[in-house]
């Protein structure tokens, strides 16, 4: 049986010892071999030269691929186009596009700071920035100076956001997989979802977009919950149920050791589970640690033990 594919999401560091610590986890996790591995990127620009000083690293001290988040939020398209490019001059050529969240004490009545309406048009800017450059590169020729050899561009990958128990701000009950419909139809590859707590919440989504029409993969967006501020500060930010069960293990539960031990089996039996339903793959939210989302993988049985302490990849 081949591996199931895999892929981790990480955050920008706020300090240089942070950053430190975070290319020992980024170490880490490339040589469990993901497929990706995605870069958050904060609001308005927040974190911009941060999220890309992590995907730099990743391209060039791993040789697993780096995807990097661009948000509608705040941003025009002049200054969007500028930041695609800034990207795609550093090598990086997939993309994950959101529309993102409304400023803190925005009314939600009033339109969106920045000219981009919806991620589907961010889709679209990706492409179109991309299109107006060469397509093609070039490469030197060893021992031959001045000599380039020419090869076709790759095309950019770009990854859209989907929502298993519907976007909090959905006006209908479909809208999110109208959603999904339009992303796609913009140029989107791939679709990754926002966390979800029982296996049937994504199965059902994924069969409720099949009929309506979307064909491009849907990987399953996965988060170990292993505290109760964890879950509530999740459930605050995605407005989610409250998943009962995994609640109340983590309120009884005493010890941090044995509140982490729930939720890395949560989250693997949620990964067992999808991937027996049909999912792509999996993608583990990181934050920013490795060994969790690594127990999680080894205990759903995705990731050979002997694996994960394989030493990394790439050159230094």
């Amino acid at each position: 049986m081949s591996q199931v594919p895999f892929s981790f999401e990480l955050y920008p560091p706020r300090s240089a010892e942070s950053t430190r610590a975070l290319h020992d986890t980024i170490d880490r996790l490339a040589a469990a071999g993901p497929d990706f591995l995605s870069v958050t990127y904060g609001a308005g620009g927040s974190t911009g030269g941060r999220s890309l000083d992590v995907l730099r690293y990743i391209r060039n001290r791993t040789a697993v691929e780096p995807l990097a988040h661009l948000t509608c939020v705040g941003n025009t398209y002049a200054g969007a186009a500028r930041l695609i490019r800034e990207f795609l001059d550093a090598g990086i050529l997939s993309f994950l596009a959101l529309r993102g969240d409304p400023p803190a004490g925005h009314d939600e009545a009033e339109p969106f700071l920045g000219d981009l309406e919806s991620s589907a048009q961010l889709v679209q800017l990706i492409d179109r920035v991309q299109a107006e450059r060469a397509p093609y590169e070039e490469s030197p020729v060893p021992g031959n100076p001045g000599a380039v050899r020419v090869a076709p561009r790759r095309k950019v990958s770009i990854a859209v956001a989907a929502f298993p128990n519907g976007h909090p701000r959905s006006a209908y009950s479909s809208q999110h997989v109208d959603a999904l419909l339009a992303k796609e139809a913009a140029g989107a590859t791939l679709a990754i979802t926002q966390l979800f707590f029982h296996p049937d919440h994504y199965l059902a989504f994924v069969e409720r977009a099949r009929r309506a029409g979307v064909t491009i993969p849907i990987l399953p967006g996965i988060m170990p919950i292993t505290s109760p501020a964890r879950l509530a500060r999740v459930l605050e930010l995605t407005g989610e149920e409250l998943p009962g069960e995994l609640s109340i293990a983590l309120e009884v539960e005493p010890t941090v050791e044995g509140r982490r031990r729930i939720g890395v089996e949560w989250a693997a039996g949620l990964a067992r589970d999808v991937v027996a339903g049909g999912a792509p793959g999996v993608h583990l939210y990181a934050f920013n640690q490795h060994e969790t989302v690594l127990d999680v993988l080894a205990q759903a049985g995705l990731v050979p033990e002997p694996q994960l302490s394989r030493p990394s990849k790439g050159t230094s």
